[in-house]
């Protein structure tokens, strides 16, 4: 990603930094590094961002829980929302820091940080003792400000990474995009399937999911695919390919549409729409390609009545 860097030494000038998990980049975080990436800006600062590696979730919750996005996909969204770098160690590497401690080293010593932004129920330190007074508290003796961002409700409740991952886990993409602000999306580099799509001549790409992350509802998709070469309407199936494969592990594989060509090893973004129908097993790869074409019809009319993924009922409360 041109213009941005993972921090890993001390910076060599200061800073305005976003405080937070981030899990999903949704509006709620949007508005926190909108925020530093602002203030940055306009006082000639590097806009950064400090959080935990995605794979830290479920040692941070302390319950098994499934992460978002990875930390490639979490560094591109923050780099859309005006962050230049950010600095995200496991949490192991700090979670034995006191307030003091952290503030010292991280944010200081680190970062540089000139000015601070947070939630308002943003916790830090072991066993997350401190909250945002304190903060101010370490501001004040370390000599950066704090500042707190106001939270973002989509239909009266405050937005969370928490509902966003029952919405995806449900089937519900348009709701979490009204959650994120953008569409959910599976990314990464195509790897090679069984290749039959090629023998049946629809085009189609196989992007698997990390270990951790969370995978949505096992179904076929609406969706829509930015390539190297393009965008693209699409249809994915979420799911470990039953008619065809005997996979473990789940996989996103996607059908382009009006589309050909060779997309192996290639970045690809497959954005997820609209859930059409829950995976399923056919008798045979025929019957399996005559669904695909009414999949198709299907997209194609979807597509034709919503031009535009548009996130509704969103405020800022002051």
């Amino acid at each position: 990603m041109k213009g941005f860097q993972r921090i890993t030494a001390p910076l060599a000038q200061k800073s305005a930094v976003a405080l937070g998990f981030f899990d999903g980049v949704h509006l709620g975080h949007r508005a926190v590094l909108g925020a530093a990436a602002r203030c940055a800006a306009e006082q000639e600062l590097l806009a950064c961002a400090f959080t935990f590696a995605a794979d830290s979730v479920p040692v941070k919750q302390g319950v098994p829980l499934s992460y978002l996005y990875t930390d490639t996909q979490k560094a591109e969204l923050m780099q859309d929302c005006g962050i230049h770098g950010v600095y995200c160690p496991a949490f192991s590497e700090l979670c034995g820091l006191d307030g003091e401690a952290f503030c010292r080293q991280v944010l200081v010593e680190l970062l540089h940080a000139q000015e601070v932004f947070c939630g308002g129920d943003f916790r830090f330190g072991a066993k997350a003792a401190w909250n945002i007074d304190s903060l101010r508290e370490f501001g004040s003796q370390f000599g950066f400000g704090v500042h707190q961002v106001a939270p973002v409700l989509c239909g009266g409740e405050k937005i969370s990474s928490t509902a966003i991952r029952q919405a995806i886990r449900a089937g519900k993409p348009e709701q979490a995009a009204n959650l994120l602000g953008v569409p959910y999306h599976v990314s990464g580099s195509v790897v090679h399937g069984a290749a039959l799509g090629r023998t049946k001549a629809v085009p189609t790409i196989n992007i698997p999911f990390a270990a951790g992350q969370l995978v949505p509802r096992y179904g076929v998709y609406v969706s829509r695919t930015h390539t190297p070469q393009g965008s693209f309407d699409s249809i994915t199936d979420i799911g470990v390919k039953p008619t065809v494969s005997e996979a473990q592990l789940p996989a996103a594989e996607t059908f382009l549409l009006h589309f050909s060509g060779d997309l192996y090893e290639q970045p690809c973004r497959v954005e997820l729409l609209h859930f059409l129908r829950d995976e399923q097993k056919f008798p045979n790869v025929d019957s399996l390609y005559r669904q695909i074409a009414q999949d198709q019809k299907q997209c194609q009319e979807w597509l034709k009545q919503h031009d535009n993924m548009i996130c509704e009922n969103t405020e800022i409360i002051i």
